[in-house]
């Protein structure tokens, strides 16, 4: 309208970053990081700015330029919430690396991301020297030894130091180079457009080759206001990190928790005790973690468990969840330890947390088993950006009949620039204007809430009708001698595939004497005759990404290798199946 400026007055670039710089005004004596189960001191919000900013000038004496990548090689310890401040100060771009990464991966990762520095928490300096050898060997063949990373070495909150290396004299030490640097004289290099690069992270490669998913300062600024609203994030929380801080930048929950100034209690090793024993030391407010994560909860000894104090507010822990579908059983058990759940769904590609199943106060006179049943829905997007079930080749909307099955796709401030390197997979993943995730869902009648079903990639499909393999693990988590549970198709002579379970059980009582007959007629009286499995392998433990995610593309290769089912014992109308054990 007419009189109207865009001016440095009424315009500033949305980043993470200004909220550091806020907290650290307004709570400058609060606590900001401790490392659980360790006697340090924590740091408080005043410390932790300056640090940042001794990290921020330390790396701009190293020659970081703007958008240089700076990667991050470590576990959930309190540096790892330094850097994600430091970095983006320096102008840099943080890229932090799955700490679950072998050698050969990790090398590849860092020569993708073209990353200047690597600083390397010392319980990973094993793995990192090999990436660094396979840098180094492949560098000196192809004539270009600059693309070898600087190393900054993380000696923190170590349960057993690393063995000594000759080698190690070469790399800088952490506390020494931030004291390095003169923060007085260093400006911080805000970002000049907020669509500027913050972070570069990679999927989990539970489909596919990891891809580099670009974040701006505006997408990460706007997806952690609005992690924390939808997860009910007040000030001055205690947040436990059992999410990995690599993955998605925490949920991008490392900057959420500077913005309502509250403490971050970093944890190396996620364990039921652990954590018990975290949220009863330090007041835990919130945590968060895939469905793997609340297993471990609710499968915890008594001997591990420790009671829930309340919060002032007289509410209970809030643990958010995502990253797989959790299973009603699971959600329900949660809720009986007095945890209150809030779901939520994403992807790397969208800055983690998409969705979330915002609960409606009239669920709360619901029996228990329909509460959860309800809150293990997707629910619908938050605040930053759109979601729809969409029939991918047309690209219409579903109806909300709660049967009829699409892909879910998002359009919005919060969707990803694009794939590091690599036009052509962006605008694949982008192609009519929304974002295709691969995950296939319903949604529900009267709330249009979105359900997922299954990954593209996982459905199975038996004799022209499809199997939703979450609903089949759905069913066997409801048996009290699962522990966890893993469902992919086994090729079929007649069925062309029939569901085969990889389950884990429970240690006790409940699991004595449990064997595959059980299990499969337990879940032929709860589904549908052919969705029950067929076969059920018993394992010690199911193989999973860093993040928690079920790598079913292995499970799929083990129920491949057993060869296909004959027609004779397909074919026949009498309920069957058979188990084995499994060191998988």
């Amino acid at each position: 309208m007419e009189g109207t400026v865009l001016c440095a007055a009424n315009h500033a670039p949305l980043t993470p970053i200004s909220f550091l710089e806020r907290t650290a005004l307004v709570y400058p004596d609060r606590p900001a990081v401790v490392a659980a189960g360790h006697a340090a001191a924590p740091r408080t919000w005043r410390e932790t700015r300056d640090r940042c900013l001794h990290l921020a000038a330390a790396l701009a004496g190293l020659g970081i330029a703007r958008r240089d990548v700076v990667a991050v090689f470590a576990q959930n310890i309190p540096a790892f919430c330094e850097l994600h401040f430091g970095i983006p100060m320096a102008g840099a771009v943080i890229c932090a690396l799955n700490s679950r990464l072998d050698a050969a991966m990790a090398s590849v990762l860092l020569q993708h991301s073209e990353a200047k520095v690597v600083f390397v928490d010392a319980a990973l300096l094993g793995v990192a020297r090999e990436a660094l050898r396979l840098i180094s060997q492949q560098a000196a063949g192809a004539g270009a030894s600059s693309r070898v990373p600087t190393v900054v070495l993380i000696n923190e909150v170590l349960d057993e130091p690393p063995p000594p290396s000759t080698t190690d004299r070469y790399y800088y030490e952490y506390e020494a180079f931030l004291g390095s640097s003169n923060p007085e004289e260093f400006l911080i290099r805000w970002p000049l457009n907020e669509n500027e690069p913050i972070a570069l992270n990679y999927t989990s490669g539970t489909t596919s080759r990891p891809k580099g998913v670009v974040y701006t300062h505006r997408g990460a600024y706007l997806n952690t206001l609005a992690s924390v609203l939808l997860n009910d994030m007040t000030a001055l929380p205690v947040y436990l990190w059992t999410v990995p801080m690599f993955h998605c930048n925490g949920w991008c929950l490392v900057w959420g928790v500077a913005e309502q100034g509250g403490t971050n209690v970093c944890l190396r090793k996620v364990t039921s005790a652990a954590i018990f024993a975290a949220v009863a030391a330090h007041g835990v407010t919130h945590m968060g973690g895939a469905p793997t994560v609340l297993s471990m909860v609710v499968n915890a000894t008594a001997e591990e468990r420790r009671p829930l104090s309340l919060k002032p507010s007289g509410r209970p822990v809030t643990v958010m969840t995502g990253g797989a579908p959790p299973p009603p059983q699971v959600l329900f058990r949660m809720e009986e330890l007095g945890f209150l759940v809030i779901h939520s769904y994403g992807l790397t590609e969208t800055y983690g947390p998409a969705t979330v199943c915002t609960w409606r106060p009239e669920w709360d006179a619901l029996p228990a088993a329909e509460r959860a049943a309800i809150k293990s829905r997707q629910g619908l997007h938050h605040l930053g950006l759109e979601v729809d079930v969409k029939d991918p080749a047309t690209m219409t909307s579903v109806p909300a009949d709660g049967r009829t099955m699409g892909e879910v796709m998002f359009r919005g401030n919060t969707v990803m620039s694009g794939y590091y390197k690599d036009a052509a997979a962006t605008a694949e993943a982008m192609s009519g204007g929304w974002l295709r995730s691969g995950d296939l869902a319903v949604r529900h009648a009267g709330d249009g809430y979105v359900k997922i079903l299954d990954r593209s990639k996982d459905i199975i499909i038996s004799g022209g009708e499809n199997i939703s393999t979450i609903e089949v693990e759905a069913a066997l988590f409801a048996h009290p001698a699962v522990a966890e549970a893993a469902v992919v198709g086994r090729p079929d002579e007649y069925w062309g595939e029939t569901p085969c379970a990889f389950v884990t059980l429970k240690e006790g009582k409940d699991a004595e004497g449990v064997g595959a007959e059980e299990l499969m007629a337990f879940c032929r009286a709860r589904l549908p005759r052919y969705m029950a499995p067929r076969m059920v392998v018993f394992v010690a433990e199911l193989p999973k990404t860093a993040t928690g995610k079920v790598q079913k593309f292995a499970l799929r290769e083990q129920a491949k290798a057993m060869g296909s089912i004959s027609s004779s014992s397909s074919s026949s109308k009498k309920p069957g199946g058979s188990g084995t054990r499994s060191k998988l």
